[in-house]
């Protein structure tokens, strides 16, 4: 998958053929379709991956703590660890939806969607007890846009800037939302 992504991130979905993916997984044709369904299929693994590593992450946090400032640091360093350490993936998964079949691509944008609902729900309940102001949904998809986007620019070759990104992607957050 992560040679995939790689190859599907500099060229494109449509611009990686069967034989190139074979030439750079070291596999035969027949050794290749034996570990994955299809293209879409392979495709579809990409982008769901790292999703369903950020919504068990996310989950984990919001079980472990209660505090607002917490949860929002805490889902930023997960999330921009994904930006960096997944930055193929992400660019996949955003450059190259449009590429998979309408049902497929409604399972992915799903978990996006439960991604969000659970940056709504941080947002609401701190919301709630007074910690944050009031957000609504389209200015909550606009702070997230600010972290999915950030694939574009950090790169994968940031690893030592995690926290550091973190720490100021969560910053801007806590501001955007803080009680004037």
């Amino acid at each position: 998958m992560k040679t995939a992504a790689r190859l599907f991130a500099s060229k494109g979905y449509a611009g990686v053929g069967t034989a190139e993916l074979c030439a750079e997984t070291g596999y035969g044709k027949g050794a290749l379709y034996h570990h994955i369904r299809s293209k879409e299929a392979l495709l579809l693994d990409i982008m769901t991956v790292y999703l369903q590593e950020l919504l068990a992450d996310a989950r984990t946090i919001l079980a472990r703590n209660s505090d607002a400032k917490a949860r929002i640091q805490a889902l930023s360093l997960s999330l921009m660890r994904a930006v960096v350490q997944d930055n193929a993936q992400m660019t996949v998964c955003f450059r190259e939806v449009h590429a998979l079949s309408p049902e497929v691509r409604r399972s992915v944008l799903r978990l996006h969607g439960d991604y969000f609902r659970l940056w709504e729900r941080v947002m609401n309940e701190a919301r709630d007890v007074g910690q944050l102001r009031p957000m609504d949904s389209d200015e909550i998809k606009g702070l997230l846009g600010i972290f999915f986007y950030s694939f574009l620019w950090i790169g994968s070759g940031r690893e030592g800037d995690i926290e550091a990104l973190a720490a100021k992607f969560s910053g801007l957050v806590l501001r955007a939302c803080h009680k004037s």
